[in-house]
């Protein structure tokens, strides 16, 4: 039961983030400008910010536990466009865990959270708030969702994420 709380807790909110862009000018003479592209498919980006010709870009309002897919291009004072840069794709961290359950009783957790470069985690586990032991840690190499299968016990016990 107070699992299935924590679940219901950890799911029914999502935070909303931003992410800080920088990118290397365009030594092209002509360039008077620069977009930025985003979107939740890889290459199939549903918002753009002209960013005039500044090499930086604050996006705000991304939702925590999504992926985002990032590319700039280039424009001139006549409206052409260079192609699409090399793409960057960013998961927004969340502030909690993603339980399942799965249906046969006898069967694991899973616990899972995103993990972002230059980080790494530690799954930790409590039977009481109070007392903490590291479960498990992972190291972030890329922007991407990790897994955790905790065996099924009879005893309480509580999970938090450490970002190291």
């Amino acid at each position: 039961m107070v699992v299935l709380a924590f679940l219901f807790a950890c799911t029914i909110s999502k935070a909303v983030s931003t992410v800080s862009l920088e990118w290397s000018p365009n030594t092209d003479p002509s360039v008077a400008g620069y977009n930025v592209y985003y979107g939740s498919m890889s290459r199939d980006y549903t918002n753009v910010i002209s960013v005039g010709n500044s090499t930086n870009a604050v996006v705000e309002g991304l939702v925590e536990g999504e992926t985002y897919y990032f590319a700039v291009t280039a424009y001139d004072d006549f409206g052409g466009e260079s192609d699409y840069s090399d793409e960057t794709i960013y998961i927004v961290p969340v502030t909690g865990l993603t339980l399942t359950l799965e249906m046969n009783p006898d069967g694991p957790m899973h616990i899972r959270f995103p993990i972002t470069t230059e980080h790494w985690y530690e799954l930790q586990m409590s039977p009481d708030l109070i007392n903490w032991h590291t479960t498990w840690a992972v190291n972030g190499y890329d922007n991407t969702w990790v897994q955790f299968d905790a065996p099924m016990t009879n005893s309480l016990g509580f999970f938090r994420v450490i970002q190291h």
